[in-house]
């Protein structure tokens, strides 16, 4: 789009919900303001309509009276025959100047037409009120006769009208955003749907009820959900049987190896079997952990627990610590998240030479345990990018140092089968960090 158009349509709204909400409230307030001038306009046509019928029909009958009536009588019957449109004044009237208008031939048309044709009649505009004007006919006698109209438009408003009015652009706008929010409203859910999608996790199906356009976008978007779980599945199990199948070549592989005279090229061999075992092993351990390993959740002590992995790796002469005092408990599938904490424990091992457990509980209820180490870390721009399978870094974390890239990946799996979520970020001042969150 170029910088012209982007000027010229600035002021559009950005969202959808007050785009709508701007159209439809527009639309109607015009066919409102179109209505309700044709009903103004149309109640001006007949007042207007109704005083020149009046003004018509009581003018003749006035004049008729008048010029009958002796000259010294008329006088007293002035009064009687004025109207509330005009009244009778015996003599030439006011000063005026000729009034050509459509109003002032149109009164003047009437006045002739109530006159019979029988005089001659001019129309003048008062001075200082263009509203007022005066018509001046001379009667039988010759006496002259001014007629003083004051046309009336249209009746007075209502002085509740107005408030009736306000009271309906209220309503106007009340059902305006009631009707975009149940067009617009869907959207959001699908849109939070599509945010939370994990085919890795067992969450409820959007609701596919409401309107049919609705139900078929909720449908269409539950049955993407479960295809992109299914190509998952599929893709896992194909890992899983592939790295299961490969388990007997290796073995006969490593028996025939180690059958095999003592030579560099026999360390070698080895040393490249037992990568690929690991691999394996591996592979095998990411697609268990996939499909959750059945364990059931119980509650734990967390100090216990903690400290049982920790004195697991003292006693191998690992310098793996406990932050603080460890005071709580959580329910949670232990062999899932000791498997977990294993992972990062030997993460930092590998990359560190030592490792640091915390344990802490958020002011939610969200118990939040934390291995930090002081090796090289991760670059930010990888972080993401680690928590994905079989991803090496190309630095320190490579596979000469034993890596596969599942570990970090087998991690997230079993966190989601715990409900709990898995996040690695780098510390101030050097190192990485990778902490679980038990929901």
């Amino acid at each position: 789009m170029s910088e012209g158009s982007k000027v010229r349509f600035g002021w559009w709204p950005r969202t959808l919900r007050s785009r709508l909400f701007l159209i439809l409230f527009a639309g109607l307030a015009v066919a409102y303001g179109l209505s309700f001038s044709i009903l103004f306009a149309e109640r001006y046509m007949s007042a207007k309509a109704v005083m020149l019928g009046t003004l018509e029909s009581d003018l003749a009958t006035s004049i008729a009276v008048l010029d009958r009536l002796p000259a010294n009588e008329r006088a007293e019957w002035l009064d009687r025959l004025s109207r509330g449109s005009y009244r009778l004044v015996l003599g030439p009237g006011l000063p005026g100047v000729p009034d050509l208008s459509g109003r002032g031939a149109e009164i003047a048309d009437r006045i002739s037409q109530a006159a019979g044709n029988r005089f001659s009649i001019r129309v003048e505009a008062v001075s200082g009120n263009d509203m007022r004007l005066q018509g001046h006919l001379t009667l039988s006698d010759g006496s002259p006769l001014t007629i003083d109209v004051t046309p009336r438009g249209v009746m007075p408003l209502a002085e509740w009208l107005p408030y009736v009015f306000a009271a309906q652009m209220v309503l106007l706008i009340l059902c305006t955003w009631f009707a975009v929010r149940q067009a617009v409203r869907p959207l959001y859910g699908l849109a939070a749907a599509a945010d939370a999608l994990d085919p890795g996790r067992k969450v409820s199906p959007l609701s596919e009820s409401g309107p049919s356009e609705v139900a078929n976008a909720a449908r269409a978007f539950n049955a993407m959900r479960d295809r992109i779980a299914h190509y998952l599945e599929e893709r896992v199990q194909i890992l899983a049987a592939i790295s299961h199948d490969l388990q007997t070549p290796i073995t006969r592989m490593r028996l025939r190896a180690d059958m095999t005279e003592d030579t560099p090229e026999k360390d070698k061999l080895v040393s490249d079997l037992r990568e690929i075992e690991r691999l394996v092993r591996d592979g095998i351990a990411y697609a268990r952990s996939s499909h959750g390993n059945g364990e059931k959740t119980s509650r734990i002590d967390l100090a216990s627990f903690i400290d049982s992995i920790a004195y697991d790796y003292q006693d191998t002469g690992k310098a793996v610590t406990v932050q603080g005092i460890v005071q709580d408990t959580a329910a949670t599938k232990p062999h899932a998240l000791r498997r977990i904490l294993t992972n990062f424990i030997d993460n930092a091992l590998k990359f560190a030479g030592a490792a640091e457990i915390s344990v802490e509980r958020t002011d939610e209820g969200v118990v939040v345990i934390t291995v930090l180490d002081r090796g090289p870390g991760i670059p930010d721009d990888k972080l993401e990018a680690a928590m994905q399978p079989f991803f090496r870094l190309e630095t320190s974390r490579n596979r000469d140092t034993g890596g596969t890239g599942l570990g970090l990946a087998i991690a997230q799996q079993l966190a989601a089968s715990l409900d709990g979520a898995v996040r690695i970020y780098n510390r101030v001042g050097g190192g990485l960090a990778a902490e679980i969150s038990l929901l």
